[in-house]
């Protein structure tokens, strides 16, 4: 009884797992590119600093040491590696560093040279303990780390749709890779609590040859488009001169009986063809492709001014898509072709036969007219959560069964300086906040 019980426990907090709709995979190998940029920030970062003068007296010795500026940064071994349990590890040592300052000394007694380089070198060690290695830590610790802020975690896609892009679980380390899961819904700005359950595929990374893997499921896609018919954007409205002149003169003849019963003030109305989307599309991912569903309603009528509109017609639209996905910067990017096209009656039989002349017309006024007005807003793309100044080069989209990967190489657009000074806080400019560690913890 208690072993059906803990089997019934487990099947129970499976249930009530979220799966990840998107996966990120950072391998070692973008960690030398991230290590050397992070060594770079952190030779800037002491370029700038201000050390005190060091002055006193000992004895009949007097000096004063003033103006240390740090010349130099030289770490002759430094490694950063993933770390089990702790994400990253970076280990430095054998690092040197080149000072330049003025020294004065006065002292009373000759052939002192030896006490004179080992105070100077006590001194200088003091100082590097005092001031230099809380800001080797501030920089570390509290700096590149605030590079993490600048993730995009909840944010508008534009005015109707947002993405969320909330961490599922703890980054999961191993001796080669960090793996994160993330959210990746979207969602209508006007519900803002509105979710779609992930009943998808949950994506799979296996591969390590490239320095990101991004992966995304079907839910992704599902839930942006679940998301715009929610929030009203599937549907087309063109009416008079925004319907295409040969268009306009077939669908008059089609339906030409059924206009001359009307009162001559309607005969010469403009025509309106209205597209509506009538439920979420879907996306489809294999091996083959990526594909889209969409199943639209048509509805042909006539609007004279000042007058209800007349309808002539009313048809649904069957259409497949198919898909494109590439990624440009941090921008994913999808490309739709127009591959599959039916419209029939639901009415009756035969008026679905009396629409196969508007079969043709229709789909070539669907890829003229409304497929690039689409890509034009499906190219612009959507975030990948990546730090600003970060970028994706060379990517290669591999298609699974109900999920697809891009696997593509990093690319710092902005050095992490320029980054970390746009996003630093006023208070993180004092190195000697709480931020530092105890000075019996630092050591150069």
């Amino acid at each position: 009884m208690a072993l059906v019980g803990a089997l019934f426990l487990a099947l129970l907090a499976g249930a009530q797992a979220e799966l990840p709709g998107c996966k990120i995979r950072i391998t070692s190998k973008a960690l030398e590119l991230v290590k050397q940029e992070g060594l770079r920030f952190l030779e800037q970062e002491l370029e700038t600093i201000t050390i005190p003068d060091l002055r006193g007296k000992e004895g009949y010795f007097y000096y004063n040491i003033s103006e240390v500026k740090v010349t130099e940064l030289q770490l002759t071994a430094s490694e950063l590696h993933f770390q089990p349990e702790q994400e990253l590890m970076l280990q430095i040592s054998n690092a040197s560093l080149g000072l330049r300052f003025r020294r004065q000394l006065l002292y009373w007694f000759l052939k002192v040279y030896e006490f004179l380089s080992t105070f100077i070198t006590s001194g200088m060690r003091f100082l590097l303990n005092q001031q230099i290695c809380p800001v080797l830590y501030h920089a570390g610790m509290v700096l590149l780390n605030s590079l993490l802020d600048t993730v995009p975690v909840r944010s508008n896609v534009d005015e109707l749709v947002g993405i969320d892009y909330s961490l599922l679980k703890d980054p999961a380390a191993s001796a080669s890779n960090l793996d994160m899961d993330f959210r990746g819904a979207f969602f209508p700005l006007a519900e803002g609590n509105w979710s779609l359950p992930n009943r998808a595929v949950e994506p799979q990374l296996r591969e390590e040859e490239r320095m990101v893997y991004v992966a995304f499921s079907e839910f992704f896609f599902d839930s942006a488009m679940e998301s715009y018919f929610r929030a009203g954007a599937l549907k087309l409205s063109l009416v008079g001169d925004k319907v295409p002149h040969d268009l306009d003169m077939l669908l008059r003849a089609t339906y030409f009986g059924s206009i001359v019963l009307l009162s001559p003030a309607v005969i010469d109305s403009p025509l309106k063809l209205e597209l509506r989307v009538l439920a979420p599309p879907r996306c489809t991912i294999k091996p083959s492709g990526t594909t889209v569903s969409v199943t639209a309603s048509v509805t042909i009528a006539l609007v004279p001014s000042d007058q209800p509109e007349v309808q002539l017609s009313s048809m649904i639209m069957d259409t497949r898509l198919s898909a494109k996905v590439a990624l440009r910067g941090k921008a994913l990017r999808v490309q739709l072709d127009l591959r599959r096209f039916r419209i029939y009656s639901n009415q009756s039989a035969l008026e679905s036969l009396a629409l196969i002349p508007l079969q043709t017309p229709l789909k070539t006024m669907l890829q003229i007219g409304v497929m690039p007005m689409l890509n034009e807003r499906m190219w612009r793309g959507v975030q990948i959560p990546l730090p600003e100044g970060i970028n994706f080069v060379r990517e290669v989209v591999t298609n699974h069964a109900g999920f697809l990967t891009i696997g593509a190489d990093l690319h710092f657009a902005k050095g992490l300086r320029e980054v970390i000074e746009k996003n630093r806080p006023a208070s993180t400019s004092d190195t000697s906040a709480s931020s530092a560690p105890p000075p019996a913890t630092t050591a150069a």
